[in-house]
């Protein structure tokens, strides 16, 4: 029977670590940025989905059709995101709690909100998320991984827009839109 290695265990890089020629430090500062990055993605997953699933109001099909579609472009970055920690060597996500111990993206479990209000957030929480990228960008682009501060340009652009799509649709409902 083999031995199960936790986390922390000095073994973790010679059972999981991916050749490459990255430093280790490289290794373990992008894992780290990309596990951040992949519990905020997970959390604006939810909560899209969360108000896809409980939009009402006039706009209805519209909204819950947009929220539909964000959901799944911003799932479909969970397992690349992922992916690239391992292909360096490194670990990432392995449950629920990490993700909430690491996520950024605040939830949101109130019993009803307003669409607009639902709209508000999400355009603040892509705003937010298209930062965080920037930054996981930064630390890749310090050790030389270009290949995910490729992917992270890619997904940025696509955060980027679904920030606009959700400014667009929240225009005038407040006034002054910053």
């Amino acid at each position: 029977m083999s031995k199960v290695k936790s986390p922390g265990d000095t073994h973790t890089r010679e059972y999981l670590g991916t050749p490459t020629d990255l430093s280790a430090q490289a290794t373990q500062d992008i894992a780290a940025a990309l596990s951040g990055l992949l519990a905020d993605v997970f959390a604006l997953y939810m909560k899209t989905k969360n108000f896809h699933w409980h939009m009402s109001g006039h706009h209805f099909r519209d909204y819950h059709l947009l929220l539909d579609e964000h959901g799944n472009q911003i799932f479909a970055m969970t397992d690349p995101i992922a992916e690239r920690a391992r292909k360096i060597g490194g670990t990432t996500l392995r449950s629920i709690g990490q993700i909430a111990k690491q996520q950024r993206i605040l939830d949101n479990d109130a019993a009803y909100v307003e669409p607009q209000d639902m709209l508000a957030e999400l355009r603040d929480d892509n705003k937010q998320l298209t930062s965080i990228m920037r930054q996981v960008h930064n630390v890749c682009e310090k050790h030389g991984d270009v290949a995910t501060t490729s992917l992270l340009e890619v997904w940025i652009d696509e955060t980027e827009r679904r920030t606009w799509f959700l400014f667009e649709a929240t225009r005038g409902m407040f006034g002054r839109n910053e």
